[in-house]
């Protein structure tokens, strides 16, 4: 299967310039995954109207033909009668074939074998086939003579156009700064979803004003739910909710106008993305949510196990298909939420090396991208991460997570007592709490305090810090049931692989090794 494009701004053709290419050099067969089958009919049709003389015709199952008054409704019902309509030309007559939904008509033998016969016929006919369909489901014997094409969300440049035929048609004159809030918002969307919320916005308001931005997220949010890939996170998590990781939250607040205009101007360039590894319940997911809330951009957050898909090609087409709708919503926080589990399985050999090639093209994406996407991806076992992934210009930083020290153990419980009693808090003896806590992650400190508040609540009263203690003394912490895989984290760690997200954790690593010579 041949694909013309990769999943980067800078390399990428715009679809027409592609398909042009494609003509010209006579590739007969193409395959076009989208779901705006109005919009890439209508660009097929303006390339054919460049190329001077090529006629096109669309079929579907019910309709048949259309494009030609004589054969109206030809091959009806009949996708291998479609197939030998195209042979019925003149050798010589130009023309594209667009073949709507074709690909439930793939894995039928008499097709297939149709298919590869025009494959080799067409290359010397001045003659195309594109078939348009929503998702990519390729059988593997047509892998080889199928042309693979991008067709990517509408550009900010499109949407602007069809804001201004909505406009004009209302009679509305809007200020600038107005219309490029609805573009920019509107980026994401498929066109058609684009007239649609406008339509609602214009049916509520009689017009277009800022009342219609957030309709447009709305929307963008339900289209987000309907990939079933990425998951659109609502954030309130601030930056002070994070217990500790001080190194962390100064590198975070930065870099938090990096995305602004005056940054481009400055010349800083896009910042790339975070690798947080360590420990379970150390807030790395806190910390996600956190970024995106402070730097106030919108939070997806990536499914890899849901791009995996059991048919040809599928896996890959789902890979762009999110790498683009994240780029077309940039500004924005792309999580990978234990991204050493989603690709623990690289270079093995039971899927055929999807995974590798998902990897692959997801990993050439973050080294290349200029799009403001950041990705903030988390990973608790650094041994079953991939070496290229942590390989320079992936991400800005990797920081090391590790289990907090007293200061921040005492933090931490003052963030969650805040939160829990925020007129009492003070009344808890958070010293006490930290000191008689050690080794406890930020999660089972969270548990802990829940704990206390179950007891106080079956006998009616306020937890108090004596309960708090009474539930962590119930609770094992994984510092002690997984010790080994912990200190492996730690030593790789504290050899100068990553950045420590704390300022403790120096500290308390060279104690370490400090007592480990004394003992020797």
């Amino acid at each position: 299967m041949h694909r013309q494009s990769r999943p980067n701004g800078k390399t990428r053709m715009a679809f027409q310039d592609e398909f042009d290419l494609l003509l010209r050099a006579r590739y007969p067969l193409s395959y076009i995954a989208t779901l705006e089958e109005e919009r890439v009919e209508r660009a097929i049709a303006d390339v054919a109207s460049k190329r001077g003389n090529r006629s096109v015709y669309t079929w579907d199952f019910v309709e048949g033909y259309q494009g030609n008054a004589n054969d109206a409704g030809a091959a009806k019902r009949n996708p291998l009668l479609a197939l030998e309509q195209i042979e019925k030309l003149p050798v010589d007559a130009a023309a594209i074939f667009i073949l709507r939904d074709f690909h439930r008509f793939l894995d039928d033998i008499a097709i297939s074998r149709k298919l590869r016969n025009l494959a080799r016929k067409l290359k010397a006919q001045p003659k195309n086939i594109a078939i348009v369909a929503p998702v990519v489901q390729i059988p593997g014997d047509l892998s080889e003579v199928l042309n693979v094409l991008d067709f990517r969300l509408p550009t900010k440049e499109e949407i602007g156009v069809e804001v201004d035929r909505l406009s004009g048609m209302m009679a509305q004159k809007f200020p600038s700064e107005l219309r490029d809030d609805i573009v920019r918002s509107c980026q994401g969307l498929s066109l058609e979803r684009v007239r649609r919320v406008l339509g609602k916005a214009i049916a509520i308001h009689n017009r277009l004003n800022a009342e219609v931005v957030p309709l447009i997220l709305a929307e963008k949010q339900q289209t987000i739910r309907q990939t079933q890939i990425l998951e659109f996170c609502p954030t309130t998590e601030e930056i002070s909710d994070i217990g500790g990781l001080d190194n962390l939250k100064d590198w975070l607040v930065r870099r938090g106008g990096a995305f602004s205009e005056k940054a481009r101007q400055y010349g800083l360039p896009n910042p790339r993305g975070l690798l947080l590894v360590g420990i379970q319940g150390t807030g790395k997911s806190l910390t996600a949510k956190a970024i995106a809330h402070h730097w106030n951009l919108p939070l997806l957050r990536l499914d890899v196990g849901r791009l995996f898909g059991g048919l040809v090609g599928e896996s890959e087409s789902r890979t762009r298909q999110t790498i683009e709708l994240a780029e077309a919503l940039a500004p924005c926080i792309l999580w990978i939420d234990e991204i050493d589990k989603a690709f623990a399985g690289i270079g093995g050999s039971g899927d055929s090396g999807t995974t590798s090639r998902v990897f692959g093209t997801f990993v050439t994406w973050m080294a290349e991208k200029n799009s403001p996407v950041f990705v903030v991806a988390t990973a608790n076992d650094v041994r079953q991460l991939p070496p290229e992934i942590l390989r320079k210009g992936r991400f800005d930083e990797i920081f090391f997570v590790g289990l907090p020290d007293e200061g921040e153990r005492r933090e931490i419980f003052q963030v969650h007592l805040q939160r829990t009693r925020p007129h009492s808090f003070r009344d808890y003896d958070a010293d006490r709490l930290a000191n008689e806590t050690p080794d406890f992650s930020g999660a089972e400190i969270a548990q802990a305090i829940v704990e206390a508040m179950h007891l106080a609540f079956s006998q009616d009263r306020d937890f108090t810090t004596q309960d708090i203690l009474e539930a962590a003394s119930q609770i094992v912490p994984l510092a002690r049931t997984a010790q080994e895989r912990i200190e492996q984290l730690q030593q790789w760690a504290s050899a100068g692989k990553a950045r420590l997200a704390s300022r403790g954790q120096g500290l308390l690593d060279s104690l370490r090794r400090r007592t480990d010579r004394e003992q020797l």
